[in-house]
This record gives structure tokens, C-alpha cells and sequence, in this order.
């Protein structure tokens, strides 16, 4: 290099260094925040999503019971504005029998009754030579002794925490219950609006539930009923709308059920073409095969 030539400056480059580090710098601390939202996000996400079978049904009771609260919430307003046009047309305001309104389960019921508890056997009582089946309560337990109940002149009943209603279903899925969307486990608690003592002695006289006394007695199944003074049963709660199945017009709904024999005709016969046909009730044949006891 010549003496009087003058040296390279190196301020620019080492600035340009600098600027690098720096945006090196800023780009791994945006990174690090990314990665902490993103765990933060996730850890917020597990605590919204169920992780296991019992999180979910929880969850989805959990969601039955606030739409139902708000089904309630709708079906008092509609009633509200349903009476206020009546009163703006004039309209005169009909009470609802106090029965109807008591067997349609739409208002809380308090009076004498019985409280009556089924329950699977004992897991520590139970034995390699009988049937896992017979040792747990199934549905047609529970339903045959609601049906006894009602048979014996119950006025009011409930399941479990929820009212009985005619749109009501039981169904069991292995040893939990199903009742309007919620799940139960066993025991599986029955109380009922009305006179002890006719409810009791229904229930002794209906042979599903004697099998079943018998069994509780053989296998150590649950079995308690309890004499109240006083019960109490909450209104119901939820939607009364319908669903139901249909059979196909091409299928046989009795296969090798003989038809009916068509009736002769009678004097009455031009009356009843005037009114239209008269269907004639279906004959159904139960088979002697049926086993009986609890389990079918």
C-alpha cells in the first residue's frame, strides 16, 4: 500500500455487525414469546377438552343441565307473553287442573311416600359361578318396579334428582343409567308421591319385582324401600318435544303372524262406509318360549 494512501474505514461494517446481532437478538426473543404463548395455549386448550371418557360425559351432563335450565327460561317467557296476548285479545284465562298439572310434572310436589333404592351386588360378594348379568340392576329392574309404583296409585314420581314425566325413557348402557341426557351410577333411587301402604303392597304383588326381591336376597343385589312422611319432587326440567321411528311400509312388523280373517258384513255396513273404514285391533301372539324371571 502506498505511504500516503489512507487505510479502509471499518465504522459502517462494524455497525452493520451490530444491526445483525441485533436483529438476531430480537428474532430469538420473539421466538421464545411464541413458544410461551403456544404452551400457554395448549395447557388452556387441555383444560377444555376432555381427556378420558369420564371428562367427557361430564361435561356433556354438565352442558344437558345448563340447556335445560335454559329450555325452562324460554318456556316461562313463552308463557308470559302467551298470557299477556290473551289478556290484550279478551280472552278469558283457564287455570289448568291442579291433577293435569301434577301429572305433566310441571310444578314441585311434596307429600307422603315411599323411597325405594336398587343397587348392584357387592363386587366383594360376588361369585365365579353365577352370571356377571344376574348381579347388577338392568333397566326392566328399574322399570319394573316405576310400573309397580305407578300400578299401586303413585301420584307423583321421580328418578334419581329429575321428575318422571310421560315423555320419560329409561335406558341403561352396562351398569350406568340414562335419564333425559344425564348419566347415573348405581344405586338408582326411586321416590314416589302417594299412599305407603298400597305402594308397598304393589309392590309384592308384581311378580318382575318379587324376582327381583329374590334375587337381592340370593345374590346380594340392593334392595331398600323406605316409608317417608314427607318427599319432595322437583318440577321437571327439560324439552317435552317428541322423536319416534317409523316401520317402512314394506316391512313386517309381525313376521308369521297369521292375518285376520276378514268379518262378514252386517246390516251396519253402509253406516260404517259412510264413516270410513273401521280398522280392526291387531291380534298379537305372545310365545310360550319366553323364560321367566328378571333377565329375558
Amino acid at each position: 500500500m502506498p505511504e500516503n494512501a489512507t487505510p479502509p474505514s471499518r465504522g459502517p461494517r462494524r455497525r452493520g455487525l451490530a444491526r445483525g446481532a441485533g436483529a438476531v437478538g430480537l428474532v430469538l426473543g420473539m421466538s421464545g414469546m411464541l413458544f410461551t404463548v403456544n404452551a400457554r395455549s395448549a395447557g388452556a386448550d387441555d383444560a377444555r377438552h376432555p381427556q378420558d371418557l369420564q371428562e367427557l360425559t361430564q361435561q356433556q351432563a354438565a352442558t344437558v343441565e345448563r340447556l335445560s335450565a335454559e329450555v325452562d327460561e324460554l318456556r316461562a317467557e313463552v308463557e308470559a307473553l302467551a298470557a299477556e296476548q290473551n289478556a290484550l285479545a279478551g280472552r278469558p284465562v283457564v287455570a289448568p287442573d291442579p291433577g293435569e298439572v301434577v301429572a305433566a310434572g310441571s310444578s314441585p310436589v311434596t307429600g307422603r311416600g315411599l323411597v325405594v333404592s336398587l343397587d348392584d351386588a357387592p363386587v366383594d360378594t360376588r361369585r365365579d359361578d353365577v352370571n356377571a348379568d344376574l348381579l347388577v340392576v338392568h333397566q326392566q329392574d328399574i322399570q319394573s318396579v316405576m310400573n309397580a309404583l305407578w300400578a299401586g296409585g303413585a301420584e307423583a314420581m321421580g328418578l334419581m334428582d329429575q321428575r318422571v314425566v310421560s315423555t320419560t325413557g329409561v335406558q341403561c348402557q352396562g351398569n350406568v343409567l340414562r335419564l333425559h341426557g344425564r348419566m347415573y351410577s348405581p344405586p338408582f333411587v326411586i321416590t314416589v308421591v302417594g299412599d305407603p301402604g298400597r305402594l308397598r303392597d304393589a309392590l309384592g304383588e308384581d311378580p318382575a319385582v318379587r324376582s327381583y326381591v329374590r334375587d337381592a336376597g340370593e345374590l346380594g343385589l340392593g334392595w331398600e324401600v323406605e316409608d317417608r312422611d314427607s318427599v319432595e319432587l322437583p318440577a321437571y326440567s327439560g324439552a317435552t318435544e317428541l322423536s319416534w321411528a317409523q316401520v317402512p311400509d314394506d316391512v313386517e312388523v309381525l313376521p308369521g303372524l297369521p292375518a285376520q280373517a276378514p268379518t262378514a258384513p252386517t246390516d251396519d255396513a253402509d253406516d260404517a262406509t259412510a264413516h270410513g273404514p273401521q280398522p280392526a285391533a291387531p291380534v298379537v301372539t305372545v310365545p310360550s318360549s319366553v323364560p321367566a324371571g328378571r333377565r329375558l
